[in-house]
């Protein structure tokens, strides 16, 4: 069958355990060589040699987790993690709970804040996000009659989705082939039919190619990206208007004044607005900016957390670079700095407790009243700025 043959052929993760890199090795700082590798998910990463060095002790740690992992199926049974979870602890009476729901959603967080096994991933997000619950309640055969019923269809969606296939990660050995470009088309063109409301969007694009390669199947990844766009992520997101991204940068500048006061002063009195670097994180999900394996962790927590972890991720950056923003005077040096801290984050971990454990308390209540705050502003903007390109139009 067309789609069977196609969704279910597995997406080939680079992970060649006779890679060097993958071996710890003894650490020496305050080296300036650079060197190219790969990373596990197939891209080619330029750094220095500290961070080929950060990346095997990250990569150690990832192996010492998954006992962690192991040791939890021995106790407490082959898939434990897959059992019914509390989305929100500190939002719910304790004393109604199963002390096993309890225990097992306390103990899945934690274990999820420090990482899953990469093996384990595709089965964890499906279930954590509630893909596979919202898989569950269509027929089987919904993905594959979707890419038959769409297929040879033409739309702006389509068009602009074949404009961006050559431009999403250029040169990685698999994405980067006219397979990887097949498959990447069929998951976004039978999204955008899914929903019309956000039919495609840039930035949809390298979230969905990430999922490919995480997740192994065109149908997972489908699932995933659906359930990021209509339970995860805010509404409107990546609608026409971007209406939702706009909110969210809005909402991330009122964190970052609070959160990171001299930051946002300092920023302020330079007429640095936070959205020409943040927008990017927010729409593309942080898959353009940090390494692959650091936006996995980040991903880990938003399937498990939701939203508000991108926040949290967003002013750990601008946190762990406070001392460098505070002395610059001009706005490219800004820009040039978070550039290179998230190009280099390669210790997902540091990038974690910043963002867990430096920020604050940040609860999905306060987030939301955040964003109906600011809602009425930004539709009032966009509505005049639609107005404004109505009458360009009227005068041409």
């Amino acid at each position: 069958m067309y789609g069977g043959a196609q969704t279910q052929r597995e997406v080939p993760i680079i992970w060649d355990t006779r890679d060097p890199y993958l071996k710890p090795k003894p650490i020496h700082r305050k080296t300036n060589i650079t060197v190219k590798f790969t990373d596990l998910y197939g891209f080619t990463v330029e750094g220095n040699v500290d961070d080929v060095n950060v990346l095997n002790e990250v990569r150690e740690r990832v192996r010492q987790q998954g006992k962690a992992w192991w040791e939890l199926e021995a106790s407490k049974g082959a898939n434990w993690y897959l059992q019914p979870k509390i989305s929100s602890i500190s939002e719910v009476a304790v004393s109604n709970l199963k002390i096993s729901v309890l225990a097992n959603t306390l103990a899945l967080n934690r274990l999820i804040r420090k990482g899953i096994p990469p093996v384990l991933r595709p089965k964890v997000w499906l279930s954590v996000s509630g893909a596979a619950k919202k898989r569950s309640t269509v027929p089987e055969s919904y993905y594959d009659d979707l890419i038959k019923a769409v297929e040879g269809k033409v739309t702006p969606a389509t068009r602009q989705i074949d404009h961006d296939l050559p431009r999403t990660f250029p040169g990685h050995p698999w994405l980067d082939t006219p397979e990887g470009h097949a498959s990447l088309r069929r998951v976004l063109v039978a999204y955008s039919f899914r929903d019309s409301d956000v039919g495609y969007c840039q930035g949809l694009n390298y979230v969905a190619a990430l999922l490919l390669l995480v997740m192994k199947t065109e149908e997972d990844a489908f699932w995933m990206l659906a359930v990021l766009l209509e339970n995860v992520l805010v509404n409107d997101c990546y609608t026409d208007n971007l209406s939702g991204c706009h909110v969210e940068q809005r909402v991330f500048k009122d964190l970052l004044a609070k959160k990171c006061p001299r930051i946002a002063s300092h920023l302020e009195s330079m007429d640095f607005d936070v959205s020409l670097v943040a927008t990017e994180w927010f729409l593309c999900l942080f898959s353009k900016s940090l390494p692959s394996e650091t936006t996995m962790r980040v991903w880990d927590v938003l399937f498990n957390e939701g939203a508000k972890v991108l926040f949290r991720v967003a002013l750990a950056i601008f946190k762990m670079k406070e001392e460098q923003l505070l002395v610059t005077h001009q706005i490219g040096d800004v820009i040039s700095i978070l550039q290179s801290a998230t190009h280099h984050l390669f210790d997902p971990d540091e990038l974690l407790t910043v963002a867990f454990d430096k920020i604050g308390s940040m609860t999905t209540n306060a987030i939301t009243k955040q964003r109906k705050k600011q809602e009425p502003a930004v539709m009032a903007e966009l509505d005049q700025r639609l107005r404004r390109l109505n009458s360009l139009k009227e005068e041409k």
